[in-house]
């Protein structure tokens, strides 16, 4: 019967940034993903300040600086419809070594973290390989039942299961755990639009009829979405993809000879909007992080960021009872106490800009309750110098840095 010390279930950056984490410290972690690959088309691609920071305190900054990407510097808005860009956050003006955000494709992040951990003799990757359910024994998770892509079956053992797998996390079917949900006014659609070099920069937003455009910039092509009413999909998709384009290149107007290059519905993939988080994030054996423990809205784009730093906290508190062969619940609660007050404040910051901006939009009002109103408030944040490096730097750093354990880091290796 298979054995490790501790079983990562996902192997997204959650879930790979902690296995390297321990496997550098000597601790055997096998992790469990259920592709053949990561060859998907992620909507996070985004790579933080804070992430750029712990990929050279584990010496991959200069492998991860050779990798294709693009750098994201302002946050541009429009100040009302038929208004041009203003910048509300410059990301280029803050101190420090990284001061914009990287766009890198996320398999090649990921790509990067395996072949970092694959170097480690405690570290074991299985694609291919779906974690079916929990291992109970006297109250206890004590590893998982597996099924592999061919079909086959088998149990993996393990002191320590951390859930890494998203908003569908199979520990969210244990109800002891508890989920608080959260009102969410929208839902997103994700497209692609072609780019070209005489355009904005950056991360750039547009105000639409009922809909809030947000584009982000991946060089060859804009990464578009197009946050809709929650539950309106259906209809909107019935009035027709022309009748959105047109809506859609007037909120855009640069974009309006591009709208072609969208052919069909089917390029327009839908993605059901959450925020949510559990009460509890553990029970013995179990620990839950990233969107298994908290789904975020896409609001700020930092939900990836706070999944790395989740697996960063866990990684350093959960080292040394590891290797002692001891993990109680004592040990994961404090890794919940650690991150949950920047959870429950990024969340509730969500909650606000859901109130006072999205759905007012989404329903036809204006942000704020008075076009004046939110007028001055976005013409006080481009004018004041400190007022616009706000939105920048909670975008670039969130809330809180955490540390990686000492036996993780290493000094910059170039491979």
């Amino acid at each position: 019967m298979d054995r490790t010390t501790c079983c990562v279930v996902g192997g997204g950056p959650a879930g790979m940034v902690l296995a390297l984490l321990l496997a550098r410290a000597g601790v055997q972690v096998t992790v469990l993903e259920k592709h053949g690959d990561f060859l998907r088309d992620f909507r996070g691609d985004t790579v933080h300040p804070t992430t750029l920071a712990l990929l050279d305190d584990l010496g991959l900054g200069e492998r991860f600086a050779r990798l294709p990407q693009r750098r994201v510097t302002t946050i541009q808005l429009p100040l009302g419809p038929g208004r041009s860009l203003v910048t509300v956050g410059n990301l280029g003006a803050l101190s420090g070594k990284y001061n914009y955000i990287a766009m890198v494709p996320q398999w090649d992040l990921l790509d990067l973290l395996v072949d970092e951990a694959c170097r480690e003799p405690a570290f074991s990757l299985r694609m291919n390989t779906e974690a079916t359910s929990f291992l109970v024994e006297r109250g206890r998770i004590a590893g998982v039942r597996y099924r592999t892509s061919d079909g086959r079956t088998g149990e993996l053992r393990a002191a320590l299961t951390v859930a890494c797998d998203g908003r569908g996390s199979l520990a969210r079917s244990l109800t002891e755990l508890g989920v608080r949900r959260f009102s969410c006014p929208m839902d997103a659609w994700w497209f692609r639009l072609p780019r070209r070099e005489d355009d904005p920069h950056g991360l750039v937003g547009g105000v639409g009829d009922r809909f809030l455009g947000v584009l982000i910039d991946r060089g060859e092509y804009w990464q578009c979405a197009a946050l809709i009413l929650k539950g309106t999909d259906a209809p909107r998709r019935a009035a027709g993809l022309d009748r959105f384009l047109d809506q859609f290149t007037a909120a855009v107007p640069w974009l309006a000879d591009r709208g072609s290059a969208l052919g069909s519905w089917d390029e327009v993939k839908l993605l059901d909007v959450r925020l949510d988080r559990l009460r509890r994030w553990h029970r013995p054996g179990l620990l839950c992080i990233g969107d298994a423990a908290h789904a975020m809205s896409p609001v700020f784009g930092i939900g990836i960021n706070l999944a790395v730093q989740d697996a960063v906290a866990a990684a350093r508190h959960l080292v040394g009872p590891l290797r002692a062969g001891s993990v109680g619940l004592r040990d994961l609660r404090r890794v919940q106490r650690r991150r949950w007050p920047t959870t429950a404040a990024t969340q509730a910051l969500q909650r606000f800009a859901h109130a006072r901006v999205i759905e007012p939009v989404l329903t036809g009002l204006p942000p704020f309750g008075d076009v004046r109103r939110a007028e001055r408030l976005t013409d006080l944040v481009t004018t004041s110098r400190w007022l616009n490096r706000v939105p920048a730097y909670f975008l670039a750093y969130g809330a809180l840095r955490e540390r990686p354990p000492a036996e993780s880091v290493r000094p910059t290796s170039v491979r």
